[in-house]
């Protein structure tokens, strides 16, 4: 563990990444458990604040596959800043959300806010192996894959305090403050974001970048798994627009609910720093992939009808343990198999088809919270992502490991230099 930290204390540009990721995601969460207790409250239901969730699932999932090209062909450091600010603007309508009448404001601002994370996250997935050495890769993926689940942690458990001992609209101000630090400290990164291109070329235009990641995904059977390694987990996330009414029926509130999403944080953060050592055996990759989706389902299907809040505590973050350790495992492997040129498309493909499960299965969730019962919803969406689990385990199960992954700026089509 002290050798996986070390390279923050080490590299100073990947711990301002670290940093400014940090206070992005911890403004995520800070502003969205606060919101949907407040949607709770003012409308007397949980249909708006599940269409906020499939908002900000749906809208990252439509545009990705742009913003990916956009994150080839521009400056990653730019974009990162841009996309931090317009935020921090988007933020600011949530203090207008007072009544029922003006409570589907929300859906316009996390909606533009989800508009600002659709260019912020290939932008940032693609610039990690510039910032760092190929030796300290490995470790640097742990460490930013703890970034989402930590700030998940401290944001929505504080978020929920805040919630109640304030107002939300205390979370909402705070969440401008760090989304405009999050563009400070990118701005500060020293290192180039992005390889050079040979000989000045210039970059693809839209359509074409994407069709050429498309192409170069369907001729490798291998990067096609590791792309749809992640819906399964997406398809099981229409849980989280049943976790204020979880909280609610124990009588825990908004508290509860920012317990419930800290908890899932917190699995998030673990799972990665646990299961490290199955980045450095290709051969424990693809199976790892597989049981960590079970997991999760499994989890999710104990959470349906354990008794004691206690209980549902624990199998959330037992669920996301698995969830995070899904995500980085996979972030890892892509970043080791796509060259440099291509990565932001790559990575857009893959989180587009993440965001797009998970919206997918917040919009079936929310369009019948009102006429199920919640055990059924939870249940639906953890039997969902464990069916996924056995099929793209029996799919994959004769995929060759890969050699050790190597990181470097070969073009399309080649293999990255060593």
């Amino acid at each position: 563990m002290p050798a996986t930290f070390s390279v923050l204390t080490r590299n100073r540009d990947f711990r301002r990444l670290f940093a400014a990721e940090l206070v992005v995601f911890g403004a995520d969460w800070f502003v969205m458990v606060p919101l949907l207790a407040l949607l709770l409250e003012l409308t007397g239901g949980g249909t708006l604040g599940a269409l906020v969730l499939a908002a900000d699932t749906g809208i990252l999932a439509l545009l990705l596959p742009f913003t990916g090209t956009i994150a080839d062909r521009l400056d990653r450091r730019r974009i990162l800043i841009l996309a931090n600010a317009a935020a921090f603007l988007s933020v600011l309508l949530l203090f207008a959300v007072r009544s029922e009448a003006t409570a589907p404001l929300a859906l316009v601002a996390i909606g533009a806010i989800a508009v600002s994370k659709a260019f912020y996250s290939p932008a940032a997935s693609a610039a990690l192996p510039n910032v760092v050495d190929q030796a300290d890769l490995a470790a640097a993926n742990t460490i930013a894959g703890s970034a989402w689940g930590t700030m998940t942690v401290v944001g929505a458990s504080l978020g929920g305090v805040v919630s109640s001992v304030f107002s939300p609209y205390v979370c909402f101000g705070v969440t401008a403050v760090l989304l405009l630090t999050g563009s400070v400290l990118t701005a500060l990164i020293k290192r180039p974001l992005q390889a050079s291109r040979d000989g000045g070329a210039e970059a693809p235009r839209a359509l074409p970048a994407l069709v050429e990641s498309l192409r170069y995904i369907a001729r490798r059977p291998r990067l096609r798994a590791l792309v749809t390694v992640k819906s399964a987990v997406g398809l099981g996330n229409g849980v989280l627009a049943v976790f204020p009414l979880i909280a609610a029926s124990h009588g825990m509130g908004a508290l509860g609910a920012g317990l419930l999403f800290a908890l899932r944080g917190l699995g998030a953060l673990v799972g990665p720093l646990v299961m490290r050592p199955v980045l450095n055996r290709p051969s424990w990759l693809l199976p790892g992939l597989a049981l960590s989706m079970g997991l999760y389902g499994v989890g999710y299907l104990g959470v349906a009808f354990a008794p004691w809040f206690p209980v549902v505590a624990a199998l959330v973050f037992v669920a996301h343990f698995a969830g995070g350790t899904n995500w980085v495992l996979s972030n890892y492997a892509l970043q080791g198999e796509v060259p440099d040129a291509l990565r932001g498309r790559v990575f857009a493909t893959d989180m587009m088809l993440a965001t797009l499960a998970i919206a997918v299965s917040q919009l079936a969730a929310g369009a019948v919270i009102a006429h199920v019962d919640m055990r059924w919803i939870i249940a639906g969406c953890a039997s969902i992502t464990i069916t996924y689990a056995i099929g793209w385990g029996l799919a994959t199960r004769r995929l060759e490991p890969s050699a050790e992954p190597t990181f470097g700026n070969a073009g399309p089509g080649e293999p990255p230099s060593k």
